[in-house]
């Protein structure tokens, strides 16, 4: 018998089962998991919600589709397009995200009203670390749309001419000093040649040359330490204490101090005298005021000019590194480019001529088909804030179906499938700048049909980027520039590099190198 007083617990009963102790304890979450996957399985099979878009099928409720989709969005994209239309919702990371495709679905998500779908709340914990605070997705709709405003009035046609000469001389600064063009032949790692022009062209050009100066002088690595926090888990965990964003926060604030410090060394400096020498973006902001007469706080001037940087310096340094890659690939349309150039400018290949884009149609069209091949951006998204409702049809049949869109669901738009889509582009797959010599009727209607265009490589809509013109004008240099002077190759038995999707910013798989030749000019 048991005497008074004894108490059972789990260390003294006896383990009659036969199953070891830490397996009894294993039992439990097992069968949550267990139950969790099962629950997920026949909610799929059993119980669809007839309302909502289809779903693409996935075993665990968490992961659902995300590793499918990491690998390569765009095979994805065109995989259950294939399948299901132009609407389908898939599990990323645990939140069902429903993906809108065509012009119709373009058109849907970048043109939603701003009461209906937000980019905000979607970017926000991404950029407001990196940019800063009261700019861009950490103030309203509408100051957003006043900051756009007043920074592209900064890019009107003539200040964008004056742009050209400062391209070039940055650029030729960069290569007389780069250790990878030492020589008249070599190799050089294309990813950080972009990355470095791109940023160094654009802050010389838009900033005034107290920037271009600091950049030889540490702030160009500061922006690199900015640009190494610019990472998926950022975008879904953000907040982490990484040592990446411990860098990245301690970076941030010494970029924007660097910008207060020129801005109140211009003020002090004696107002107008202080604008001699120094008529570029943020002197604009400096004289700028919001609609309601407020002057631009510094603090924004300078977060608004390390998000100018940041958003732009990224697409730009991945297209020119796809340009330079394709044009290896394509021997011809280098030569093609080079004789252009010795028409339009001269024997003495005067690139800084004024309208040099239009000059040049053949390098523009270089950069437009690198674009819409090789899109930056593969997703864009917005947080759904009052339930949607989405029309599909079938072009075949002619019927038509309307799906219902949650609030609980996160909206997609890929652009980059419309400009990759055989409906609009016979053979899409294929890199050929020339497939845009008879396509003028294509690109006049694409400024009246918006975001129904099936070319937006700056996007449509209030979220359209400004930096449009300014982006086709520096890419179109930086082009020009290489091309005058050397002859690109790609590697020994390699061929055009594979699309790298772990980064925020679709890029060549690393490492990304080019054989160069110093060109024996005419």
């Amino acid at each position: 018998m048991m005497s008074q007083g004894a108490r059972f617990s789990p260390t003294t009963m006896p383990n009659t089962s036969g199953i070891p102790v830490w397996a009894q304890i294993l039992i439990v979450p097992i069968a949550f998991v267990a139950l969790s996957i099962a629950r997920h399985i026949i909610n799929q099979l059993v119980f669809p919600n007839r309302d909502e878009p289809p779903l693409v099928f996935s075993w665990l409720p968490l992961i659902g589709s995300t590793l499918e989709y990491g690998l390569d969005p765009y095979k994805f994209y065109f995989k259950y397009q294939k399948k299901y239309g132009n609407i389908f919702s898939f599990v990323l990371v645990g939140r069902k995200h429903t993906v809108c495709l065509g012009t119709e679905g373009n058109n849907f998500v970048l043109n939603g009203a701003v009461s209906e779908i937000s980019a905000a709340d979607i970017y926000r914990s991404l950029t407001l670390p990196i940019f800063g605070k009261d700019v861009c997705y950490d103030c309203s709709p509408a100051k957003l749309m006043e900051q756009k405003k007043l920074l592209k009035y900064s890019l009107t046609p003539d200040k964008l001419d004056s742009f050209v000469p400062i391209f070039l001389d940055v650029m030729q600064n960069y290569v007389d000093n780069a250790k990878d063009f030492r020589g008249n032949e070599g190799t050089f790692d294309v990813i950080q040649s972009m990355a470095v022009t791109t940023i160094f062209t654009a802050a010389a050009s838009l900033q005034g040359k107290e920037v271009r100066e600091k950049l030889d002088h540490g702030l160009a690595d500061l922006y690199h330490t900015l640009d190494l926090s610019f990472i998926p888990i950022n975008f879904y965990l953000p907040g982490l204490p990484l040592p990446v964003n411990r860098r990245r926060d301690k970076a941030q604030k010494e970029i924007a101090a660097i910008y207060t410090n020129i801005i109140k060394s211009r003020r002090e400096f004696g107002g107008e005298k202080a604008r001699e020498g120094n008529d570029d973006m943020i002197w604009s902001l400096m004289r700028s005021t919001y609609k309601d007469g407020t002057p631009i706080p510094d603090h924004e001037i300078a977060n608004l000019m390390i998000g100018l940087l940041m958003a732009g310096q990224h697409n730009s340094y991945s297209v020119g590194a796809w340009i330079l890659f394709r044009l290896a690939s394509r021997p011809d349309i280098q030569e093609e480019l080079y004789q252009e150039q010795l028409q339009a400018l001269g024997a003495d290949l005067n690139v800084s001529k004024r309208d040099l884009v239009s000059r040049l149609p053949l390098h523009k069209m270089v950069v437009r088909e690198t674009l819409r091949l090789h899109d930056p951006i593969h997703t864009v998204m917005r947080a759904v804030k009052v339930p949607l409702e989405f029309v599909s049809c079938d072009p075949e049949t002619s019927s038509c179906r309307k799906y219902k869109i949650p609030t609980s669901h996160v909206l997609i738009s890929a652009p980059g499938v419309t400009a990759q889509s055989a409906e609009f582009f016979p053979d899409p797959e294929k890199w050929e700048p020339k497939r845009w010599e008879t396509m003028a009727d294509f690109l006049e209607g694409t400024e009246k049909r918006g975001a129904m265009s099936a070319f937006l490589p700056f996007g449509a809509g209030r979220h359209r980027c400004v930096g449009e013109a300014f982006a086709y004008l520096q890419l179109s240099t930086i082009t020009a520039f290489m091309v005058r002077n050397f002859v690109f190759r790609l590697m020994e038995g390699e061929g055009v590099p594979k699309t790298d999707y772990t980064a925020m910013i679709t890029r060549p798989v690393a490492p990304a190198r080019l054989r160069w030749e110093r060109r024996i000019k005419a």
